[in-house]
C-alpha cells in the first residue's frame, strides 16, 4: 500500500487552498476506506453486514465505480458502461476474487487523480459522456465535493459495519 496521507488537522496551514482541501480530504478517506478493513478475513470481507444488507468488500466495489462513473464517464466524457453489468446494483456483489477488487479499486483512483491532475476546481466537465451538453455538465469542484460527500458517508458506514463484524474501532 502506497504512503498513507496523515490524518487531517485544522491546523496545517497549507490545507488553506480549497482545491488542496478537498483533494487530501478526498485521499484522506480513500485511503481511510482501506485502513477499515485491514485485518479482515476473506470470509468477512464477502459476508454481507446485517442488518446492512452489504459486505465491506462490495463497498469497496461500489466506490471504485463511483470513481469511473463520476470522473470517467462524467468528468472526461468517457466512453465507459456506468454500472456493471448494466445493473445498478450488481457493483454491490462482490464476486471477483479480493485481490482483483482491490485492485480495480486502486486503478479507478489512479484513473481518477490522473484525469483531474492540473484541472483546478472551476473546469467544466466535458460533455459526451455522463452529461449531454454544457447545462447539465457540473465543475470538477461540484463533482470532487460529491465523492468527498460520498466518501464521507460510506467511510462512516463502514466504521459500524467493522463494529458490528468484530467490535474493532477507530480512525
Amino acid at each position: 500500500m502506497p504512503d498513507r496521507p496523515a490524518p487531517p488537522t485544522l491546523d496545517r496551514p497549507t490545507l488553506a487552498d480549497l482545491d488542496e482541501l478537498v483533494r487530501y480530504y478526498l485521499d484522506w478517506y480513500r485511503d481511510t476506506l482501506l485502513r477499515k478493513v485491514d485485518g479482515l478475513s476473506d470470509a468477512q470481507l464477502r459476508a454481507p453486514v446485517e442488518p446492512l444488507g452489504w459486505s465491506p468488500l462490495g463497498l469497496i466495489q461500489h466506490l471504485g465505480w463511483v470513481e469511473r462513473r463520476w470522473l470517467r464517464w462524467g468528468f472526461a466524457a468517457e466512453v465507459v458502461e456506468p454500472y456493471r453489468d448494466g445493473d445498478e446494483d450488481a457493483e454491490w456483489r462482490a464476486d471477483a476474487p479480493t485481490a482483483d477488487v482491490l485492485a480495480a479499486y486502486r486503478a479507478a483512483v489512479a484513473q481518477a487523480r490522473s484525469l483531474t491532475t492540473g484541472a483546478d476546481l472551476t473546469t467544466p466537465s466535458r460533455t459526451g459522456g455522463r452529461f449531454p451538453d454544457a447545462g447539465t455538465a457540473p465543475s470538477l469542484g461540484r463533482i470532487l465535493f460529491h465523492l468527498l460527500q460520498e466518501y464521507a458517508r460510506h467511510v462512516g458506514q463502514l466504521d459500524v459495519a467493522r463494529e458490528l463484524i468484530d467490535g474493532a474501532t477507530g480512525e
